[in-house]
């Protein structure tokens, strides 16, 4: 049959229902991931699905694939990626594939992978299913695996809340679930510190149409009601969760948009003062004020290239005590289990307010200033956007810029940086810039946007 290879991307697969991926081709899938597993000697995998109203149908097509290759089924059914994650270790069942599409559109579908247990498939390891079923190399089995339902909800639930401890201040908290996967379970964990918190919640009913905004909390407009709240009710913050819960979003106390670097500073600010080892990194997308905070610290700090695979699996190899990306994705493995969780996230910096008197505008002074662009991005086809991104770096060598190529092109001035890249996630090319000044902001992304454009043509 045919199926669409660009759905294969670089650390998941991803497209719309009913056009890109079909029941057929979830079940497919299923035959594929199933022959994965045989070929690496894995009899058992995990399978959970997050809101989206195609989930359901796609995981069932997919179960039925995977254990007509022999594969015994573990099905979590409805949850959210980090519950999934947690499944790993809880079953001790260190493979499995998660139906989600995170936070794209409501029509959007796919599927994150591991054969590990540690972090998600990616590269080579995606388009491995794709050859897999473009060239019927699937493996048959005489017996059919077995189908094995569990619930790990409540288990999930008191690890998230035992590990959190919370100061003596009451703080004001608005959480919102954007209707996404976390609704069916944000409620239990945060109601779990009543006593302790004032809590606020939005959108916390899962609707799959999303409603209310966007389940994107990078996206500063999706956060805009949250802002709004924050202001109207003099919260401490708001905490935002994407559509299937393993990102954050952050306002602080005066209902401003707080960047993830500026929540990693405000995490390692704590962190540094503490028995860790003095050690991160983070994606290209981050700004250079988190590196020169970083510095100040005395923490070790590199840029890494962008995608949830491959920083999780980065901080798993080095156990890096927290790590993270500007989309949402932070990883903390000093006292946690080192995936990306959204409500976990928030929480931690809920932990941190409770011990002190100090506002989030407070623990954030002192940074480099610096103005920036939000992400942006620049619709460019699959089939050439990476050809762009090598005529961007031979421009960028012929002017003598200083420049970083661990994924895409990250160009260094004295006073800002421009990002170009080619997303992982869609026909983009992802840019974002930064300066000292608003003119000088301009001039730096009037230079690569012009640039990009001239390429593209």
């Amino acid at each position: 049959m045919e199926i669409n290879k660009y759905i294969f991307r670089e650390y998941d697969i991803r497209g719309v229902f009913g056009k890109d991926i079909t029941e057929e081709v979830s079940y497919l899938i299923g035959r594929a991931f199933g022959t994965k597993l045989k070929q690496l000697n894995l009899d058992t995998t995990l399978v959970g699905y997050d809101n989206r109203y195609s989930s359901p149908v796609i995981e069932e097509n997919l179960v039925k694939g995977i254990t007509e290759c022999g594969v015994n089924v573990v099905r979590l059914g409805l949850v959210t990626t980090p519950m999934y994650y947690y499944g790993w270790d809880l079953l001790d069942i260190h493979n499995g594939i998660m139906v989600t599409a995170s936070h794209n559109p409501k029509d959007d579908n796919g599927f994150k992978f591991s054969y590990n247990g540690i972090h998600n498939a990616y590269g080579e390891s995606t388009l491995e299913l794709y050859n897999i079923i473009i060239n019927n190399d699937f493996i048959d089995s005489d017996v059919i695996g077995t189908i094995k339902n569990v619930d790990i909800k409540e288990d999930y639930i008191k690890m998230i809340t035992s590990n959190i401890k919370l100061g003596n201040r009451k703080l004001k908290v608005i959480y919102d679930c954007g209707n996404g996967t976390t609704s069916i379970v944000a409620d239990q964990i945060f109601n779990t510190f009543k006593d302790s918190l004032e809590l606020i919640p939005l959108f916390n009913t899962s609707d799959s149409n999303f409603p209310n905004h966007h389940p994107d909390p990078a996206v500063e407009e999706n956060l805009s009601i949250l802002k709004e709240k924050v202001k109207e009710t003099n919260a401490d913050v708001g905490i935002a969760f994407d559509g299937d819960g393993d990102r954050v979003g952050i306002i602080d106390n005066n209902g401003c948009f707080v960047d993830i670097d500026k929540y990693m500073i405000l995490i390692w600010r704590d962190l540094a003062k503490k028995e860790v080892a003095k050690k991160t990194f983070y994606d290209v997308k981050c700004s250079l004020a988190l590196k020169e905070e970083l510095n100040k610290l005395g923490i070790e700090n590199e840029f890494y290239r962008t995608g949830n695979s491959y920083t999780k699996a980065k901080s798993a190899e080095g156990d890096y005590p927290f790590a993270g990306e500007l989309s949402g994705h932070v990883f903390f493995r000093d006292k946690f289990n080192g995936y990306d969780d959204g409500i976990y996230a928030g929480l931690r910096l809920i932990e941190i307010l409770s011990n002190t008197n100090k506002s989030i505008d407070e623990l954030l002074s002192g940074i480099s200033y610096y103005e920036s662009t939000p992400e942006l991005k620049v619709p460019t086809p699959d089939d050439i956007k990476f050809k762009v991104i090598d005529k961007v770096k031979e421009y960028c060598q012929e002017k003598n810029y200083q420049i970083l190529l661990v994924d895409g092109v990250k160009v260094f001035f004295d006073d800002g940086s421009a990002l170009v890249r080619a997303s992982n996630t869609g026909p983009n090319i992802t840019t974002r810039f930064e300066a000292k000044t608003s003119a000088r902001l301009e001039e730096i992304k009037n230079e690569f946007m012009n640039l990009i454009e001239k390429l593209k043509k």
